[in-house]
């Protein structure tokens, strides 16, 4: 998984609450089980005019040529809310999408986000219109800073973010949740051994392989 620490890009607003996963990835986009070929099925019901189509819908958001090539995405209450699919994740992903802010997002999508390298940026609600509104009226290019949680504008703006500690080091660092755990393997094996030493009657030995590492049921 790619580190994130800092990016400056460009912010696309997209400013609906409860936008579910088939809004994001319709099922009808999913065709295999990959992560890739995806991209050009983000947001398929409202990106183009017709129901499977590839004529772009210039009144979305994604088609007006000032949010070409954005990485952040601004966006309303309850994101990536309905299916657990993680194609949704991996749409945004593929299409180049680095950062969603939001006001909250569902807890499965939000897993998903950090999963696939992009940061899920809560927000107060009025700090996303104000976002929003400034990416819409102005330039829309903003700096999101993972190490410090904030948003900023070239012209002094800032906005606070909250993601958890867990999540900032795993994206900050490129870990996914069992890269993250063996960075604490020495640790896990002290404490191993400790028990060991403490109850070997627990552990089952093989005499030509060593000490199992799994307990056996009796204690």
């Amino acid at each position: 998984m790619q580190p994130f620490t800092t990016l400056t890009a460009v912010a696309a607003p997209l400013m609906r609450d409860n936008v579910d996963t088939d809004a994001i990835i319709p099922s009808r986009e999913i065709r295999s089980v990959a992560k890739t070929g995806l991209a050009d099925g983000l947001f398929a019901g409202w990106r183009y005019l017709t129901p499977g189509g590839r004529d772009p819908d210039p009144a979305f958001v994604l088609n007006d040529p000032r949010y070409a090539r954005a990485q952040v995405l601004i966006a309303g209450a309850n994101f990536g809310c309905g299916s657990s699919r993680e194609h949704a994740a991996w749409a945004l992903a593929e299409y180049g999408f680095r950062v969603i802010v939001a006001p909250s997002f569902n807890p499965i999508f939000r897993n998903n986000c950090i999963l696939n390298g992009m940061v899920p940026a809560v927000v107060a609600s009025r700090h996303a219109e104000e976002i929003a509104a400034a990416t819409s009226n102005g330039e829309p290019t903003l700096t999101v800073d993972l190490i410090a949680r904030e948003i900023r504008r070239a012209d002094g703006a800032t906005w606070p973010f909250a993601v958890d500690d867990e999540a900032r080091e795993m994206l900050l660092e490129g870990l996914d949740a069992v890269a993250l755990t063996l960075k604490q393997a020495s640790r896990i094996h002290a404490l191993r051994e400790q028990d060991r030493a403490e109850r070997p009657w627990v552990y089952l030995t093989d005499k030509k392989s060593g000490p199992f590492i799994t307990p056996s049921v009796s204690e």
